[in-house]
């Protein structure tokens, strides 16, 4: 079975789950080729798999802007504006490409990632037409960072035009599921549940060893609690600073927030909120994409990730965490309590609860012994039920299936 596996993001989280994957379905058995960005970041790893860097998109993790004043801080913003109106034309001309690509090689499955425009509907219904079977991991299918209403409102309504494209369409919850089909007029049977898998990547072939308390300036005994992902408004940043200097009331620690920001998020903004606390000396701000190397070393400068979420899914970042033995503080949204069992791998809290989060960082950051017991249950649910192999071995199933090829 010939499976192309399309992912746009040439870096970060989306194309780190797509190589897992795509390993797994290889070794399940399927000739598999990755269609992605020129910008490919994970060439120097091993394959077992093609890799087509066909689209000519641009970087989609770029360096991060420094500071910024008033006046050139709007007008950065403003280029934003254009800038994604372009990108959005030259989005949909590489789309064009890809769907006259797929159309020539005519794999038996091309499966799909997030959907990030709703005028893909055009590109998907076409290779619906050419007889081509579609699939999709649904990792995301809300427009959750639009800050217009009208505009997520007209989003939602186009999107319910690009989901029945797809003859099969994988979810990683059941909260999950009975969301997308309460949005989107897909049938039932189309779509099917597999667990978010294990990033195992990270320790297993990218891990330098050592930590980053000295790059950050902070002291060897003292607990840390750490929020690594994205800086995105929906990530509840904001929350985890509030309830941060509630638990220092009670805990003697310190906070680092590192990711990559996006969606309008300035890493100065959550630093302008600890100084307003007067907490800034306790909080680390590292606003950029961190290279894969540097993974390994942010997580073991934690005693525990902080998942703060106001809305979500699944999430790529608390299974790295659980890779590397750390337990996990998560909200209650999405499919996340699916992935945290509160008082074994972590502790779940209510979204937009600074108190309730400040209660579980006090829980976990004064007692490491506990923070360790949870940290390798964490581990080892990676292992057992997030492995790649059972997901793979289920997608396939469903393609083999539906394919005629049982």
């Amino acid at each position: 079975m010939r499976v192309f596996v399309v992912e746009t993001d040439g870096a970060g989280g989306m194309i780190h789950y797509a190589y897992q994957l795509c390993t797994a379905l290889a070794q399940g058995g399927a000739e598999v080729s990755l269609v992605t960005s020129r910008h490919y970041e994970l060439g120097r790893l091993p394959h077992s798999f093609s890799v087509q860097p066909l689209l000519r998109l641009w970087p989609n993790i770029e360096p991060s802007p420094g500071p910024a004043g008033r006046c050139r801080l709007l007008a950065r913003r403003a280029g934003y504006k254009v800038r994604r109106g372009w990108r959005a034309l030259r989005f949909a001309r590489e789309w064009w490409r890809l769907t006259r690509y797929l159309l020539r090689e005519r794999p038996d499955v091309v499966q799909f990632g997030v959907i990030r425009f709703p005028f893909q509907e055009v590109f998907l219904r076409r290779l619906r037409r050419g007889g081509l079977y579609l699939a999709q991991v649904c990792h995301e299918y809300e427009f959750r960072e639009s800050r217009h209403p009208l505009l997520r409102r007209l989003s939602a309504r186009w999107a319910r035009r690009v989901y029945p494209s797809f003859s099969a369409v994988f979810l990683h919850s059941e909260a999950d599921r009975e969301r997308f089909l309460g949005l989107y007029p897909v049938a039932p049977e189309r779509t099917h549940l597999i667990p978010h898998g294990n990033e195992f990547l990270f320790p297993r072939l990218v891990d330098p060893g050592g930590d980053l308390r000295e790059r950050y300036g902070l002291p060897a005994a003292r607990p840390v609690a750490l929020f690594f992902g994205g800086l995105r408004p929906s990530k509840g940043l904001p929350d985890l600073i509030e309830a941060y200097a509630l638990a220092l009331a009670e805990v003697d620690a310190y906070l680092v927030i590192a990711g990559y920001p996006a969606y309008g998020l300035e890493g100065s903004a959550l630093e302008a909120q600890a100084q307003q606390l007067g907490i800034a000396d306790r909080v680390v701000v590292d606003a950029r994409y961190l290279a894969l190397e540097e993974i390994g070393p942010l997580l073991r400068t934690a005693t525990v990730a902080v998942l703060p979420y106001r809305n979500a899914t699944a999430s790529g970042a608390l299974q790295v965490a659980y890779a590397f033995g750390r337990p996990v503080i998560a909200t209650t949204v999405g499919g996340l309590p699916d992935a945290v069992e509160d008082g074994v791998t972590g502790l779940l809290v209510p979204p937009a609860d600074p108190p309730a989060l400040a209660r579980a960082l006090v829980k976990l950051l004064s007692d490491p012994d506990e923070a360790l017991r949870m940290g390798a249950q964490g581990r080892a649910a990676a292992e057992e039920r997030y492995s790649w192999g059972p997901i793979a071995g289920a997608i396939l199933d469903v393609y083999r299936r539906e394919r005629g090829q049982a």
